[in-house]
């Protein structure tokens, strides 16, 4: 009989279900968009500030030293200190290595050309193997502009556009003669620069195995009060939280344990931004999502309060004819559970595929794939939200059911 009559409400008020159910549909879509974009938004902003550079810096902790003698300092430009190439590697091991997207060594190197002029050479990285993938200077500065190819032999370089050279030139430099296979474009001091191969860069220096600086390009979460906090002096339950939390602060300082003799600082101006517009995306979506649930219940509520005024002489003879008043409530809650489960799972769908259309357009125009279109974890969060919105919205109407005088009623209605 309970089937029955859940059945036969659906059968016989389909304008209303229909009603309540597209105002659930629309609320969870809307919820399901949102929270799909929310789930990739910070890898996403990521890769759309990429273009501002690297977000951590490493450089030998010698650097920071000063060495003054009668109030002069006499300490070299290079700082007289390097790190290891080799230790690299060692980047793959920290805890959040998996959030490292770039890395970019450099090593700088003033010489003499053949013509007595001075050259200034840098050597850089142009798609190393680093684990999984490739990375290098063009990664970590997708804003340059390179007119011609990277370098692929040890004979080859890209010259900077201000050296007033020609692909195709040559250079002689160290007892070697290199190629110009390409012109750089960057809007800074490296378009005075010869770009080479580090490993040639190494050779020139005669410094196996050194480097003098490394950019990191790594995914973070904004940086709070809690990431200026000084791990040092944190509680040990609280010195873990923090290290593992994906902070620039906490992965720059996993980087200073990993590397011998490195200082590893993020660099504010790229992490700080990312931050702030993460912060008011994620605002903006929260707000939205809160407001189409709001809707969605005022809409479930009103529905279903037109709903009992209309079915009130069939709730005063349930009553009279000994129905309890939480058999009354169960058939009510099971049709609007029934209602919000389907219009949930639709909008499930239906938002998900919103998602991927505005990550698609929204950020730079990348292809939607099958994993932006289905997340499987959001299906029960969207469902069980619709179930509580539409609860939410019909209880004070079911409330006001179960209060109303079965005599009366059916008096009123004889």
């Amino acid at each position: 009989m309970f089937f029955r009559l859940l059945m036969e409400s659906f059968l016989r008020q389909r304008r209303r279900k229909a009603l309540a159910g597209i105002a659930i549909l629309l609320g969870t879509t809307a919820v399901t968009a949102m929270l799909a974009l929310a789930t990739t938004i910070g890898d996403r902003i990521h890769k759309e500030l990429a273009v501002y550079g690297a977000n951590i810096v490493i450089y030998p902790k010698a650097d920071q030293l000063d060495v003054k003698v009668g109030g002069v300092d006499i300490k070299p430009t290079t700082g007289g200190a390097y790190l290891k190439e080799s230790d690299l590697a060692k980047l793959k091991t920290i805890f959040w290595a998996n959030n490292i997207t770039g890395v970019s060594p450099e090593l700088p190197v003033k010489m003499a050309a053949t013509d007595g002029t001075s050259l200034s050479i840098l050597g850089l990285w142009f798609g190393h193997p680093f684990g999984s993938g490739t990375t290098g200077a063009p990664t970590l500065h997708p804003w340059w502009k390179l007119n011609g190819a990277w370098p692929s032999s040890p004979t080859e370089v890209v010259a900077g556009s201000r050296l007033d050279k020609r692909i195709g030139d040559t250079i002689t430099a160290g007892g070697n003669t290199f190629h110009i296979v390409g012109l750089l474009s960057t809007g800074d001091a490296t378009e005075n620069d010869l770009l080479v191969p580090l490993p040639v860069a190494q050779q020139l220096a005669n410094l196996p195995d050194a480097i003098d600086r490394v950019e990191v390009s790594a995914r973070t979460k904004p940086e709070d009060a809690f990431a200026r906090v000084d791990p040092d002096t944190l509680p040990p339950k609280q010195r873990e939280i923090w290290y593992c939390r994906p902070y620039a602060n906490s992965i720059a300082y996993q980087i200073r344990e990993a590397i011998p003799g490195a200082q590893a600082e993020q660099v504010r101006r790229v992490e700080q931004s990312e931050g702030t517009v993460l912060a008011r995306i994620s605002g903006l979506m929260w707000l939205i999502s809160a407001a189409a649930l709001l809707a969605a219940g005022f809409a479930v509520s009103a529905a279903m309060a037109t709903a009992v005024l209309e079915r009130r002489g069939e709730i005063g003879l349930m009553r009279s004819l000994g129905a309890s008043k939480s058999a009354i409530a169960l058939l009510f809650y099971a049709e609007t559970g029934l209602l919000s489960i389907v219009a949930g799972t639709l909008g499930y769908l239906i938002g998900s595929g919103l998602a991927a259309w505005l990550g698609a357009r929204i950020f730079s125009g990348e292809a939607i794939v099958l994993s932006q279109i289905l997340n499987p974890v959001l299906l029960p969060v969207v469902v069980a939200t619709a179930l509580l919105v539409a609860i939410a919205g019909c209880t004070p109407s079911i409330r006001t059911a179960l209060e109303m005088d079965p005599s009366a009623v059916l008096r009123a209605d004889a």
